[in-house]
């Protein structure tokens, strides 16, 4: 019974100490024969929903690529580079202002290679990355070994010799890479200091789990068609149709309950009629479609065009209005038709008679939504916004009583028009800004994005205080107070952006402006950089200083890495924590740095090869922490044993904060 229990408490140990260790991609390798003196080696990889696997050659500064590596190349040689197989999603990103791509669902790269004749060995890795939304994993290897026999061709024949003085220098070549007997088994020096490599995973798990930022999209899309479906509401081209629409179904009949049901079916037509519309998109593109499109540069630009059209048309420059003879034939149908088919029409004949107006909102959404790449964000927005609209029709008919306080159509609906105009065109720059960056264009940097926002949100203030008119507005001087406050708010968030011109973050902006990296003029110099990008040196100086250690497992490719450092470590009270209470060290796993020599170690009964100095940082990072996905970071005293729970991908800055001086708390005691 004891051995049993013993049993279960190990397995669940063991269980818990590999919780953090994520393999959401799964690689199989094969060898296939193209022909006599050729070969192909494949790497098909499955890859977890959420997850995606970056291609090849996607330049410096990026991503990790996938590339083909070999140790020993013997009577074969590679004929060109890596190509990846199928279909790739290529998409902009803002962070890394690049053009990347990558494989979502299943990834497949090939490698051709010629065999020169007799007897051949090929031993080597692919090296590749993968990311979802909220962690990256470090540069994976996929380790393959073939031997066989090959028929020389006849125009190598005459080079076999040359061949095999080839293949000797690449053995003695690893011979002197490996040492005499291999690739080391040993990644510090004995004694003290190789303690600081031991494993401490129970102990940190101890401490609790940190849980991950909740994916909110759906609830955020859901948000977004909401507000735009109320805003649509107050334009001249919805409002008045209220009081005339229920007023018909309460009148058209004397049963009371029979008005009421039919002004209900009304409302609710009107939610099927834009949830259609938006399953009849998501049908058409997809959802990789969607993203890949909103992220496109060319798309960007007419997605900014479009924007700009119907800000134009907001302005009163001119009306966007859907053939006539569609809403004329829509509503005699409905005339002549009786039941939920009259209705439904009536339904659909309000959808084309104020698609002026919701239109350009209707489009917007969309635009937006499709950044989700969720497969029912265009349903899921445009629910929001049906609901938002049929809301009133359905309320006003179960209380007839409020029609009389119902605010009257009048010059307030062409000031609402008006403002979605300046907003319209403020999300214009947004698009045209991922263009900009794609193409290298450097016209709307950091500093003019933020001056033309600064420009559109002052005069937006202004309008609203009356000192600019457009061609609908009336020539009443009257300022009501919520336009007054709306002014307020419209001139205040102009001032706030000011200090951005200068570098200030503008964290309330962030997601919207270009990176911080295209700012020409920047007096901010807050951030945080790490004193130490070495284990063993940063742990050493923080033992002679008496000092806590902050332990930062990044990489260059991972992009919610650059998010944490822009949106949480700027923070003055983070910042002032991790200068001023650690010793900051950050190991980026992506380093390609050669190690002075191989390392051979064994993990869950597997023999790995570090080849890297980024391969060694993620060697740590696992056998010491059991967590292989960046961001993480871990708090840790000066002996190397965890000071609070580990922290992952979360800009909630008080989260963040109360993981700090936690860790302080518990060195202290």
């Amino acid at each position: 019974m004891k051995k049993l229990v013993f049993s279960l408490l190990t397995f669940l140990v063991t269980l818990t100490a590999q919780a953090q260790i994520q393999e959401p991609v799964k690689f199989k390798t094969e060898l296939k024969t193209v022909s006599a003196d050729e070969v192909e080696i494949v790497f098909t990889g499955t890859i977890d929903p959420g997850w995606h696997v970056y291609s090849t050659d996607l330049g410096d500064g990026g991503p990790i690529s996938a590339t083909f590596n070999t140790d020993r190349l013997a009577g074969a040689e590679a004929v060109g580079g890596l190509r990846p197989v199928g279909k790739e999603v290529s998409a902009f990103d803002n962070l890394f202002e690049m053009q990347v791509r990558y494989f979502e669902g299943t990834a497949q790269f090939a490698q051709t290679l010629k065999l020169t004749g007799g007897a051949y060995e090929i031993t080597g890795y692919l090296e590749y990355g993968a990311c979802n939304d909220e962690n990256c994993l470090p540069p994976t290897q996929v380790e393959f070994s073939y031997k066989g026999t090959a028929q020389a061709s006849v125009h190598n024949t005459n080079n076999n010799n040359n061949n095999n003085n080839e293949d000797a220098k690449d053995e003695v070549s690893t011979a002197i890479i490996g040492g005499a007997d291999g690739p080391t088994q040993m990644l510090v020096s004995d004694g003290a200091e190789g303690d600081l490599w031991a494993p401490v995973i129970d102990e940190l798990n101890a401490f609790g789990e940190t849980v991950a930022q909740r994916d909110l999209s759906w609830l955020y899309v859901f948000g977004m068609g909401f507000i735009g479906g109320l805003l649509a509401l107050f334009t001249p081209c919805v409002w008045p149709i209220i009081p005339m629409t229920v007023s018909f179904f309460l009148k058209r009949t004397k049963d009371k309950k029979k008005g009421i049901r039919d002004a209900c079916t009304y409302g609710a037509s009107i939610i099927v009629i834009y949830l259609a519309l938006g399953l009849i998109i998501t049908a058409i593109f997809g959802p990789s479609a969607l993203n890949a499109l909103s992220t496109n540069a060319v798309f960007n630009i007419f997605f900014c065009l479009l924007l700009v059209v119907f800000a134009a048309s907001f302005f009163g420059a001119f009306e966007i209005t859907l053939p006539s003879r569609w809403s004329n034939a829509v509503d005699s149908k409905a005339e002549q038709t009786t039941g939920l088919i009259s209705i439904f029409l009536m339904a659909f004949t309000l959808s084309l008679v104020s698609f002026s107006c919701t239109g350009p909102i209707i489009g917007f959404l969309l635009v937006e939504v499709s950044t989700t790449g969720s497969i029912v964000g265009p349903a899921v927005g445009m629910f929001g916004f049906a609901l938002a609209l049929a809301l009133p029709f359905t309320l006003f008919a179960l209380f007839p009583s409020w029609l009389k306080s119902m605010p009257k159509s009048g010059g307030w609906m062409n000031v609402v028009k008006v403002t979605l105009g300046f907003i319209e065109l403020a999300f214009a720059l947004k698009f045209l800004s991922v263009a900009d960056l794609a193409y290298g264009w450097g016209i709307l940097d950091r500093e003019t994005f933020l001056a033309l926002w600064i420009a559109l949100f002052g005069l937006l203030g202004f309008y609203l205080l009356g000192k600019i008119k457009f061609p609908h507005d009336d020539d009443n001087t009257h300022v009501s107070v919520p336009r007054f406050f709306l002014a307020l708010a419209s001139l205040a968030f102009a001032v706030y952006m000011v200090p951005g011109l200068w570098g200030a973050p503008l964290k309330a902006v962030s997601a919207f402006a270009p990176p911080m990296q295209t700012q020409d003029f920047n007096l901010y110099t807050k951030e945080v950089h790490a004193q130490f990008d070495d284990y063993d040196a940063g742990m050493k100086y923080a033992r002679e200083h008496g000092k806590p250690v902050m332990l930062d497992f990044t990489g260059y490719g991972c992009v919610n890495c650059r998010k944490m450092e822009l949106a949480v470590w700027t923070d003055p009270k983070v910042s002032d924590l991790i200068r001023n209470g650690y010793v900051l060290i950050t190991l980026y796993v992506d380093e390609k740095t050669r190690l002075p020599q191989p390392v051979k170690v064994t993990e869950n009964g597997k023999e790995r090869t570090l080849r890297t100095v980024g391969d060694k940082w993620s060697y740590l990072q696992r056998m010491k922490f059991g967590a292989n996905a960046q961001p993480f970071y871990v708090l840790i005293d000066n002996e190397g044993h965890p000071l609070n729970k580990s922290y992952s991908y979360d800009e909630d800055i008080d989260k963040y904060v109360d993981f700090l001086e936690t860790g302080l708390e518990n060195y202290k005691k």
